[in-house]
């Protein structure tokens, strides 16, 4: 897939993996348009690169996704490629008193819910593209969940099953491609709480997607993540067990 003079649109672009996509994709002669809820910050995202800009908004209001698909329209006339990185996620164990309803509650509206939303709403958008595309993101515990990320693994598990029908869906349909990128634990502010220290670096995951783009290769399994699919393949439970032996 050509990865060049493209519009595409990255929400979570402000930080971390967003930001190092972002930022090779500006790289490439493309306008990117990255999206989240803190102003501030999506400024100074934008601000250290090129041909980048930022549109504060928060994937989980309708009134904030018609807007930004409002001002796409207006101001870039065209979407190329959509990158749903937006995430929420919390980190504790079942039995604890920790109030799983709302913490699941809020990771399956952000991590599922909500990119189901803006995917249908952009779909006409990107249809009228040559060549476009749509990348979830998702992780690792899509397909073994993480005991300290239950609810979190079960939004992203229901997200890679969503892309799959997606890509099934539009193969036949469209001329729009459908990745779905898979890291393990990255080292980024969002994964700070789960031990992000001792993941890979988001510029890394970043690259996996420039390349998968190149190749036309549409499930991405960065680092850790394609061992842990072999073993998932072979035995699901020691895949379980390998994932959460020092947890």
């Amino acid at each position: 897939m050509n990865i060049t003079n493209k519009t595409i649109l990255i929400t979570g672009g402000g930080s971390g993996i967003g930001f190092e996509t972002a930022k090779l994709l500006s790289q490439k002669g493309n306008k990117v348009i990255i999206t989240g809820r803190t102003e501030a910050r999506l400024q100074k995202a934008a601000a250290q690169l090129n041909n980048v800009y930022a549109i504060a908004t928060d994937v989980n209001s309708e009134t904030d996704i018609n807007n930004l698909i409002a001002r796409i329209k207006e101001e870039f006339g065209s979407l190329d490629i959509l990158i749903n990185n937006a995430a929420s996620a919390y980190t504790y164990k079942f039995g604890e008193a920790v109030n799983a309803y709302d913490k699941a509650a809020d990771e399956i509206q952000t991590n599922y819910l909500s990119i189901i939303r803006l995917t249908e709403k952009l779909l006409p958008v990107l249809s009228q593209s040559i060549e476009a595309a749509i990348v979830n993101v998702s992780s690792i515990v899509a397909f073994v969940p993480g005991i300290n990320l239950p609810t979190y693994a079960a939004s992203k598990a229901a997200l890679h099953s969503y892309t799959q029908a997606l890509r099934y869906t539009l193969a036949k349909t469209s001329n729009i491609k459908v990745f779905e990128l898979m890291p393990p634990l990255v080292n980024t502010e969002f994964s700070a709480e789960i031990g992000g220290a001792n993941g890979i670096p988001p510029q890394v995951v970043a690259e996996g997607l420039i390349k998968g783009f190149e190749k036309d290769e549409y499930e991405l399994h960065i680092g850790q993540t394609a061992d842990l699919y072999k073993l998932f393949l072979s035995s699901p439970q020691e895949a379980l067990n390998a994932l959460n032996q020092d947890r």
